[in-house]
């Protein structure tokens, strides 16, 4: 008969959950123990517990870096939890030491905020394209336009109509023929196209949100 696995080590469960440093690690054993979960001389949990665990820690804690951008978003977004320092921006909720995703958090916010849920970025190369496909929210439909190919003015006209937000991403892989079509366009609005003109995803969609929080 084969022998049961032990249980796992309350600290190993904790690191995994984002509970990796001393502080937070006793702030969380803490929580557990109120909640009747464990007791202090306990060094192991049950798998049964697990998913207990996890639904009070989420509910009780908001793990936050040192960047009040990631600070505020949380108070925002979990405003009956306790907000937790944690020295380690990987343990972060927000950004998870990801500045593209802290980036694409804030303008999927500002967008959210004004309904916007079309969105055409012009340019960048294959693998920039690749992780904004990745970092994109649910409920977003992305157009992500090779800059480099030729497209037709009927293309991106209707791009153009389409979209609620367009970002025309000078500072990449973006040819000047492709990039007026956009910005010179009778179609093109002011108030949805913006040009970018700095590298970096980051930087992309700093600038969508910038524009977005000054135009409205």
């Amino acid at each position: 008969m084969a022998r049961r696995a032990p249980d796992p080590e309350i600290t190993q469960v904790l690191g995994e959950l984002g509970f990796g440093e001393q502080s937070a690690q006793r702030a969380a054993r803490s929580a557990l123990e109120k909640a009747g979960l464990t007791h202090a001389r306990k060094t192991r949990i049950s798998e049964e517990k697990l998913p207990k665990v996890r639904a009070l820690l989420d509910a009780t804690f908001a793990r936050a870096c040192a960047d009040e951008v990631c600070r505020s978003a949380l108070r925002r977004q979990k405003p009956g939890s306790e907000l937790l320092a944690v020295i380690e921006p990987r343990a972060c909720e927000y950004c998870g030491g990801s500045d593209n995703r802290k980036a694409m958090r804030r303008l999927a916010a500002a967008c959210d905020h004004r309904g916007i849920s079309r969105v055409v970025v012009v340019g960048g190369s294959p693998s920039v394209r690749d992780e904004l496909e990745h970092l994109k929210p649910d409920g977003w439909q992305l157009r992500l336009i090779d800059g480099t190919e030729r497209r037709t003015q009927d293309k991106a006209k209707a791009d153009l109509e389409w979209a609620q937000l367009v970002l025309v991403w000078g500072a990449s892989e973006l040819d000047h023929k492709v990039s007026r079509l956009y910005t010179d366009s009778p179609s093109a609005s002011r108030r949805k196209v913006v040009t970018i003109a700095r590298r970096g995803i980051a930087a992309l969609l700093n600038a969508g949100a910038d524009h977005l929080e000054r135009a409205h």
